[in-house]
């Protein structure tokens, strides 16, 4: 039998003025999001739809969901099989074109994922491996109609993970 599984948020619109949406400049685009016994997020859209740039917008929020969508996937099969992961890192990019009419879409979410990994033997083709086994997994990436690639780094672990940063090379699966 298959799980199903149901999420519940509430959104509360914040940015009545006092006109309410009289005119499309006359009100805000504050809203806030909240999950019962969680603390609540303040979004807006994005500054370039009159958005609050203060708040996170839509966008930003799905492109983080998908980025830690693949890390909580790519760290359970670390551990699965026995692959200790000491850091992770991820600087996603997403992608949106506008249309003509005011409408728009994703085109493309780019996932940079680094990792340090102990006792990494520079094998960067067995963590790509493992990344493109988290992609198969991630229920976002999963719901999308549109690309979700990922572009891993690999570290070896040591003592400390700034000095990883500066002083090591990292190895990219591919080459």
């Amino acid at each position: 039998m298959l799980k199903a599984h149901q999420y519940h948020t509430q959104l509360v619109w914040t940015g009545n003025t006092g006109e309410g949406t009289r005119a499309y400049t006359s009100y805000e685009r504050s809203h806030t999001i909240s999950v019962e016994n969680k603390p609540a997020i303040p979004a807006s859209s994005d500054p370039h739809f009159r958005g609050d740039s203060s708040r996170y917008n839509p966008e930003e929020l799905l492109v983080a969901s998908l980025s830690s969508c693949h890390m909580l996937w790519f760290l359970h099969i670390c551990s699965a099989q026995g692959i200790v992961v000491t850091a992770y890192e991820d600087q996603a990019t997403g992608f949106m074109q506008e249309d003509a009419d005011g409408g728009g879409r994703f085109t493309a979410v780019v996932l940079h994922p680094k990792v340090w990994v102990k006792n990494y033997d520079g094998n960067a083709e067995n963590i790509n491996a493992l990344h493109a086994a988290a992609h198969k997994k991630c229920f976002i990436a999963n719901s999308c109609n549109f690309p979700v690639r990922h572009e891993p780094v690999c570290y070896a672990a040591g003592e400390s993970i700034k000095n990883q940063i500066t002083k090591d090379k990292p190895v990219r699966p591919g080459g």
